[in-house]
Parts: C-alpha cells; structure tokens; sequence
C-alpha cells in the first residue's frame, strides 16, 4: 500500500492547495524549487505546520490532513477524512468557528486566526495565527477552505 501523499487523488489536492494559498496570499506551502508533484507532496504532507482542508458539502467533510494534524487532532488519516470538519472545535466554540468560515469565505483569506480545538481524546489545545483561505480549482470553481499553522499550546493538564 502506498504513502498516503503518494495518492495521486492528494497529489492533485496538495496542488490545489498550494496553487490557492499562492492566488490569495502569494504565499508558498514550502520553499520554492524544483520538484515533482510527489515529492512535493511529500513534502507538504511531512511539513513541520499543521495543514487541514475540507470540502464544500453542507456540513463539510475534512479531506486534507497533513502529518502534523493527524497527530495533534489524534486521528488516523481514515478518521480524519470522515468527519465533519464543525468537530475539530467543541460544540461552545462552533459559532466562533461558523463566524471565521463566513469571514473566509468573504475575504478569500484571513491570517490572523487563534481559537480553540480539540483532539480525539478530549485534549484541548489553542491555535494561534493561523491562515485560513478558499480553496479555487484551476477554472476558478469552489472547492473548500484549508487552514495551517505552526503554533498551538495544550490547555489543562
């Protein structure tokens, strides 16, 4: 069985998510260079940033979870591909979350995000800084949101 990011439905995913970071915020997922499209997404998928996206069905679905995000939301790439992204946050934080989305969804991008998640297990952890933007495919159609950050702290013991 191949790596997952060897998949080349998440080549192609990991390329969408790239290629729409770059459109709104000029930004790059990885530092430039010369790559194939699966060492690319190796790379991605390896980075030391957790990277997360879903769809955009009604109650969108996670599709997208880097190595980083697996681990710190405790959850196998099967379970995270099957849960309705509104679970990544306790139910008191979902409006906070639904707002963000809204605002997304407005703004194409926003990079100031902090909010709280929490893990399979119960453990909560803080977000901060977070760039959260639309996901566009090559004609400009919708195709989701996506979100990474480097800092996060646990909450309680």
């Amino acid at each position: 069985m191949s790596e997952i990011w060897e998949r080349d439905a998440i080549i192609t995913h990991t390329r969408c998510l790239a290629r729409s970071l770059r459109h709104w915020t000029g930004r790059s997922l990885v530092p430039p260079g010369t790559r194939d499209d699966r060492e690319f997404a190796r790379l991605v998928f390896e980075a030391p940033f957790v990277l997360v996206s879903h769809g955009t069905e009604t109650d969108p679905i996670l599709n997208y979870g880097n190595s980083a995000a697996l681990a710190l939301w405790e959850l196998s790439w099967d379970e995270l591909t099957a849960m309705p992204s509104r679970l990544t946050a306790e139910a008191p934080n979902r409006e906070e979350r639904a707002r963000l989305l809204e605002r997304v969804t407005r703004d194409s991008f926003i990079d100031d995000y902090s909010g709280i998640r929490i893990a399979k297990s119960g453990r909560r952890f803080r977000i901060e800084r977070a760039t959260v933007w639309n996901l566009v495919a090559p004609d400009g159609t919708p195709c989701g949101q996506a979100a990474m950050f480097s800092d996060w702290t646990f909450i309680g013991a």
